[in-house]
């Protein structure tokens, strides 16, 4: 049962990364057009945000790949997907049906992904994972 759950952990931690990693880099290296959109939201200081975004979600989401002080980056990781769902999706659209639909979808998903991240900080890396020291070892991390 051991190895079925470390395999699952590993699983979800690989699909949790596979969005963060990428979105982290396109904002990095589209800081422009990132700066942009959190221009267009309204906040104060959008450079900031950009850089704070991008450099967030790709390190966050590296750490959440290798398994490195899991527990932490996921809670930190649950409560930046709620903020950004409101920052980024709540009430967005205006009077386009098409746009408000799809920000209420995107917010649905934030809101998952919060869920999805505090039962991996609930459950651990999993013995697969820097926090579980290594593969095969039988090692588990809690």
């Amino acid at each position: 049962m051991a190895i079925f759950r470390n395999a699952l952990l590993l699983v979800s931690r690989l699909l949790l990364a596979a969005l963060f990693v990428p979105s982290g880099f396109q904002a990095l290296t589209n800081i422009a057009g990132t700066i942009s959109y959190f221009a267009g939201l309204g906040l104060p200081l959008p450079s900031l945000a950009a850089w704070g975004t991008g450099l967030f979600e790709l390190v966050a989401g590296l750490l959440i790949l290798v398994g490195f002080q899991t527990r932490i980056v996921a809670l930190l990781l649950a409560a930046f997907c709620i903020v950004a769902s409101f920052i980024g999706h709540y009430g967005q659209g205006g009077d386009d049906a098409t746009l408000a639909f799809l920000h209420q979808q995107m917010l649905m998903k934030d809101i998952a992904l919060a869920g999805g991240f505090l039962a991996l900080a609930m459950a651990g890396a999993g013995a697969w994972s820097a926090d579980g020291r290594g593969f095969g070892t039988g090692a588990e991390a809690t």
